[in-house]
C-alpha cells in the first residue's frame, strides 16, 4: 500500500543551527491547526522523539538507514504516519552527515531520498549575509537527488539584516519559506548527553514547545510549507506492520526447555496479533500503564519507564504485542514492586546517572528484579537497563543481578556498530549479526562477563556485554524491527519462563 501523505523533511548545514526548534515548532504549530501531524527523528536519538510527541500528541518516531536498513525507512515511516495530515521529519547533523566511512549512510539526505520528501534547510545566519547565497547553492546543488524545497533564517538580527539575506537569495532559486529573529534561547536544557529529557520536565518542556510553536508561528510561512509537503506525492512500497514482520522473520532456532528433561514445549503462537492501539504522547501505543485482562498463555513482560528510562524504540513494544506478549510499563522510581504476573522485563537506555539515588533507595523493588533474574526469566537490558542491573553505579546499590560495578566517565562513546552475537541469549542465537548504536559517558568494570553478549570490530576489536540465565545485559541500543525474530524469541522464553513457574 502506498503513503501520500504530505511530508517534509527539516535539515540544516550543520549541529547546532536551529533544527530541533523549528521541527518541533512546526509540528506544534501545524497540531494546533487541527491537523493531525506524524513526528519523525532521522537517526537514533531518544530524546528530540519525546519533545516531537509533546508537540504532536503521536509518538516520536525513528528512521535509521543504519540500524534498520534502507529498505525499511518506508515502511517504517508509512506505518507511523498511517491516517496522518502531515509528517514533519527532523533531520541529524548536517544534510549530508552519515554513518562514519558510509558515504550517505543514514545521513538526513538519504532518508530525504527514500521518502521522495522536499527539504527544508534551516540556515543559522547570525554571522552572515550575502554569503548565505552560496552556502545554500552548495547545499541545493550538491546532489541533485536531495530536492531543496525551501529555507528558514534562523537567528535573524534586524529588519535590515532579514532585508541583505533575502535579496541575496532571491538569485538562488530557492525560496525563503520563514524568518526568526534572534531572541533568547527556548527553555530546552541540556547535559552530558544532549536535551534533558521531556519526561525529566513536563511543565517546562510544554511551555517550550509552546513557545517554539509560537516562534515558528509568526515567522513562517505555514501555508507555504504544507503546500510544499503536499508536492512530495505518494510513497510506493508497502507499509510495515508488526504482525506481517513477525510473520515473515525467521523462528527462535531454539526450542523453548521445559524442566525436568520433558519433551520442548512447542513454541507460543497466539491465535491472532493483537490490535495496535493508536498512538499516544507517553510512549508506545501498544503499551499500557495498567495491568489489562491477558489473552489466555499471553506472558505479562514489563517494560521500565518513567524519567530514569526514557530510551525505547516505539516498535518493540509493538513487536513484542504482535508477537502475543502483554506489555506493561512500570517506573523504577515510583513502583516498589514489578507489574504481577510478570513473566519477562525490557529496560532500556536513559540517565540512571542522574537518579542514582532514586533507584538505589527503591530497594523493594531492586530485590524484585534480582529475584525475577535469578529465577531465569527473560531480561533484556540496554545501556541504563546494564547500569541498573550492575552491583553498584557510582557506589551506589543497584539491583546486584550483573557481577560489575558502573561510574560515570568523562568520555563520550558515541557511534554505530556492527555487532556478532557472541553467546545464545534470550535475544539472539550466537553468530548472529545486528547493528546498534552506542551513546553513553559511564563504564562498566568489567566490560563483559564470561559469556559476552557481543562481538564489535569498531572502534577497537572488543567483547561486551552479559549473557547469563536469562539475561541479556549490554551497552548496545538495538532496533527489534530490523530483525523481528528478537521480539518473538523473547516472548517465547517468557512462556518457557512461565511453565517454569507454573
Amino acid at each position: 500500500m502506498s503513503s501520500s501523505v504530505p511530508r517534509l523533511v527539516i535539515a540544516a548545514p550543520s549541529s547546532g543551527s536551529g533544527k530541533t526548534t523549528v521541527a518541533t515548532g512546526l509540528m506544534a504549530a501545524f497540531a494546533s491547526r487541527g491537523l493531525a501531524v506524524s513526528p519523525h527523528k532521522v537517526g537514533p536519538d531518544y530524546i528530540d522523539p519525546g519533545y516531537h510527541a509533546l508537540a504532536t500528541g503521536r509518538v516520536g518516531r525513528n528512521l535509521d538507514a543504519y540500524l534498520c536498513g534502507a529498505e525499511l525507512v518506508a515502511p517504517l515511516f508509512a506505518h507511523g504516519a498511517r491516517g496522518c495530515d502531515l509528517a514533519v521529519v527532523e533531520g541529524v547533523m548536517g544534510l549530508f552527515d552519515g554513518a562514519a566511512g558510509e558515504g550517505e549512510l543514514a545521513s538526513t539526505a538519504h532518508v530525504a531520498k527514500l521518502l521522495r520528501a522536499p527539504v527544508v534547510l534551516v540556515v543559522d545566519a547570525s554571522s552572515q549575509s550575502r554569503s548565505v547565497a552560496a552556502l545554500v547553492h552548495g547545499f541545493a546543488s550538491w546532489d541533485p537527488e536531495v530536492r531543496i524545497g525551501g529555507v528558514i533564517l534562523n537567528k535573524v538580527g534586524s529588519e535590515r539584516h532579514e532585508g541583505m539575506l533575502r535579496e541575496a537569495l532571491d538569485a538562488s532559486g530557492v525560496p525563503v519559506l520563514g524568518v526568526l529573529r534572534r531572541v533568547e534561547q527556548v527553555g530546552t536544557p541540556s547535559r552530558h548527553l544532549g536535551l534533558v529529557p521531556v519526561a525529566e520536565r513536563r511543565g517546562e518542556a510544554v511551555a517550550a514547545v509552546a513557545a517554539m510553536a509560537a516562534q515558528v508561528r509568526v515567522g513562517c510561512d505555514l501555508d507555504a510549507l504544507f503546500a510544499l509537503a503536499r508536492g512530495a506525492g505518494a510513497l510506493p512500497g508497502d507499509t510495515w506492520d508488526a504482525a506481517e514482520a513477525l510473520a515473515f522473520s525467521p523462528p527462535p532456532p531454539l526450542p523453548v526447555p521445559v524442566p525436568g528433561g520433558a519433551a520442548p514445549r512447542p513454541p507460543y503462537r497466539p491465535e491472532r496479533p493483537r490490535p495496535q492501539t493508536p498512538d499516544g504522547p507517553e510512549g508506545p501505543g501498544t503499551a499500557s500503564k495498567e495491568p489489562q485482562a491477558r489473552p489466555p498463555g499471553a506472558p505479562r513482560i514489563a517494560v521500565a519507564g518513567g524519567a530514569a528510562f526514557t530510551f525505547s524504540y516505539a516498535e518493540h513494544a509493538e513487536l513484542l504485542a504482535a508477537a502475543g506478549a502483554e506489555v506493561v510499563v512500570f517506573d523504577p522510581l515510583r513502583d516498589e514492586e514489578l507489574p504481577e504476573g510478570t513473566r519477562g522485563l525490557v529496560i532500556g537506555g536513559g540517565f540512571p546517572e542522574v537518579y542514582g539515588p532514586e533507584l538505589s533507595a527503591n530497594e523493594p523493588l531492586r530485590k524484585a528484579v534480582a529475584a525475577l533474574a535469578g529465577s531465569g526469566a527473560p531480561v533484556a537490558a540496554e545501556c541504563a537497563g546494564l547500569l541498573y542491573l550492575s552491583r553498584a553505579l557510582d557506589g551506589l546499590p543497584m539491583c546486584g543481578v550483573i557481577d560489575a560495578k558502573a561510574r560515570m566517565d568523562e568520555r563520550l562513546t558515541l557511534g554505530y556498530r556492527d555487532a556478532v552475537a557472541v553467546s545464545d541469549s534470550v535475544l539472539a542465537e550466537a553468530g548472529s549479526r545486528m547493528r546498534g548504536h552506542e551513546f553513553h559517558r559511564t563504564v562498566v568494570e568489567p566490560g563483559a562477563g564470561g559469556a559476552p553478549a557481543w562481538g564489535v570490530r569498531v572502534p577497537v576489536r572488543r567483547v561486551e556485554g552479559f549473557v547469563q540465565q536469562g539475561v541479556h545485559a549490554s551497552y548496545l541500543h538495538t532496533h527489534w524491527a530490523s530483525a523481528p525474530g528478537v521480539a518473538r524469541r523473547f516472548v517465547e522464553r517468557c512462556v518457557g519462563s512461565w511453565a517454569t513457574a507454573g
